[in-house]
């Protein structure tokens, strides 16, 4: 814990503070990538790189802190549902712990069993569910509406 969230701090800060020659950051150029793929597949998009991104940084909140100002922009460029988004990225973040599950830590220490005892039957559970997160969130997303955010 005193490692971990002052590391995503600095990724926070390296995104939204370290800028190109021509003014612009990491996060306003992921933002751009992420208008740049459109409306109809930006859903999935979202749930991929957050899926990927998972792997690497396992923490829901330390990642959300990372990637939330890029993500919501991009989300108001496309015009995409903004709670939607939010959900998208909850889904799609819970993806990578089927494959590192270490949420199961202690409860194999009760039952007596080793990660590798149920890795491969999570790892299972994860291909299986990867493709319908990805069509449930793109099929989803086509009966909200956008809705502007509301600024005091």
């Amino acid at each position: 814990m005193l490692i971990q969230f002052p590391f995503y701090a600095g990724v926070a800060a390296i995104l939204t503070h370290a800028a190109a020659p021509d003014g612009a950051t990491l996060a306003s150029a992921i933002a751009g990538a992420f208008t740049n793929v459109g409306r109809d597949l930006f859903d999935p998009a979202v749930a991929v790189y957050s899926a990927v991104l998972g792997i690497f940084i396992p923490s829901g909140g330390g990642k959300w802190l990372v990637e939330a100002p890029y993500v919501m922009q991009a989300a108001i460029d496309v015009k995409a549902h903004l709670g939607w988004t939010v959900q998208i990225y909850n889904a799609a973040e819970a993806l990578p712990n089927l494959i590192n599950p270490f949420w199961m830590i202690p409860v194999l220490g009760l039952v007596s069993l080793r990660p590798r005892d149920v890795v491969g039957f999570t790892f299972l559970q994860f291909l299986i569910n990867a493709p319908l997160v990805l069509f449930m969130t793109w099929l989803f997303s086509k009966t909200l509406q956008y809705i502007p955010p509301v600024l005091p």
